[in-house]
């Protein structure tokens, strides 16, 4: 099938172009882009994209899979087209399932569920009775550990010959000396290791970052140094054994500007953070609702702000969507018992262009690139620029496109999420994968 996208607003932070183009998309391959094309073939589906976002498919970091293990939170499929329904092609899920993913028979399990989805594109606004087919492609975190005390390495070699992305926890690895030895361990494996850094004695039984609104709240405060001394102390041991990391879950400003020293100093890390943590700060946390309950939690006004320039100065690598999907029954009940997480897949992209582009605080091109070319850098991978002929792995959003956040409006199996019966601005028309 060819299809002609006229006049439709190319956003490419690979080819650096945000701009208003004719683009011809022919059996999955970007076949023709220019400014005006009229010479097409008759048998040429032409779409009116006046108004519409061309922009390569978002890559999402890292997020939670229910299955295996927590099937009533989410399965791969409704993963999977909860992810193609936001707009994201790639998605890389975390190994804290049930089994955790900590051996290459699970792997090449779940590898072999991905490769039954089908290929071709997907449109969120057909019904969403029957589901369509998945189209985002999954890729998998290996475990870095095998118990939950976290005190034993996984076999990260055969591991990475089974095809994970990368190795991670999904969880903070406080011993120090174990996570000295994954670092010497992955030197030559070359795949990316991420970390997430907490300090949970620091912790303790927080839920709310620390300062006056967790006082007039009365929740458990969670201090700043909970992050930043584990964040000093990883970059010491990249800074003395030299393997690559990626610095998951950043949340307060002071840890951008621990980030922003080291890579001054030429230590060979990425970082990101999350979605939610780029939009709301503590004072939302005054609702109560359990769906806010976050962690790392939602920071103060200030490291709103130093996250959101560093995300544009590049010093905050990416934008990650850490779906974390749990079940109503989970998620009903007082604020510090809940456990922490919320669903985000099909919201991101809506809730941040109407609140960070439209608002002129980022440019398209800043937005996009921190949810696809980024990440997939941090990854090791790569996206492709918007030209002939490479394979269409696409997104097309409607920013003025009204909708309800409601469950028959979900494709994911949870809804918790602070935006539940909340009118969005702002849709994904189409995904091509």
């Amino acid at each position: 099938m060819t299809e002609l996208l006229q006049q439709v607003r190319v956003i490419d932070p690979v080819s650096e172009i945000d701009g208003l183009f004719d683009v011809v998309i022919a059996d999955g391959y970007i076949e023709a882009v220019a400014s005006r094309i009229s010479d097409i073939s008759s048998d040429t589906q032409i779409r009116d994209c006046q108004g519409l976002v061309l922009g390569p498919g978002l890559v999402d970091l890292y997020s939670h899979s229910g299955e295996p293990g927590f099937e009533e939170r989410e399965t791969l499929l409704s993963l999977l087209q909860a992810a193609a329904a936001g707009g994201f092609t790639r998605i890389n899920i975390l190994p804290d399932t049930s089994p955790v993913i900590d051996n290459p028979a699970l792997v090449a399990q779940l590898q072999n569920r991905r490769e039954g989805g089908q290929g071709g594109n997907f449109s969120p606004l057909s019904s969403l009775s029957p589901l369509s087919p998945p189209l985002s492609l999954l890729h998998i975190w290996g475990a870095i550990t095998l118990d939950v005390a976290g005190k034993q390495m996984t076999e990260l070699a055969d591991l990475a010959s089974a095809g994970v992305v990368g190795f991670t926890d999904g969880k903070p690895l406080e011993n120090l000396a174990l996570v000295r030895g994954v670092l010497e361990y992955l030197q030559p494996l070359g795949k990316p290791v991420a970390f997430w850094p907490s300090d949970r004695q620091l912790t303790a039984n927080g839920v709310m970052r620390e300062g006056s609104d967790a006082l007039r709240f009365g929740l458990p405060p969670i201090p700043v140094s909970a992050e930043t001394t584990a964040i000093a102390a990883l970059l010491e041991l990249v800074a003395t054994i030299g393997t690559p990391v990626h610095i998951m879950r950043v949340s307060t400003s002071r840890s951008v500007e621990l980030i922003a020293s080291a890579k001054a100093a030429g230590l060979p890390i990425t970082a990101s953070t999350t979605w939610m943590h780029l939009l709301l700060d503590t004072k939302a946390v005054k609702t109560y609702n359990t769906s806010l309950h976050l962690d790392p939690p939602l920071g103060n006004s200030r490291d709103v702000a130093a996250l959101r320039a560093g995300v544009r100065a590049g010093v905050i690598d990416a934008i990650a969507i850490d779906h974390t999907p749990y079940s109503y029954e989970e998620k009903v009940q007082a604020f510090a018992e809940s456990p922490a997480g919320a669903i985000g897949l099909e919201l991101a992209l809506p809730l941040l262009w109407q609140y960070l582009v439209e608002t002129g605080e980022f440019t398209a091109l800043e937005l996009w690139r921190a949810l696809s070319s980024s990440p997939a850098e941090c990854l090791g991978q790569k996206v492709s620029a918007i030209v002939p002929p490479q394979p269409a792995e696409l997104t097309l959003f409607d920013p003025q496109q009204t909708w309800k956040v409601e469950r028959k409006n979900l494709y994911t199996l949870s809804q918790n999420t602070a935006w539940l019966g909340q009118q969005l601005k702002g849709r994904v028309v189409q995904t091509w994968c």
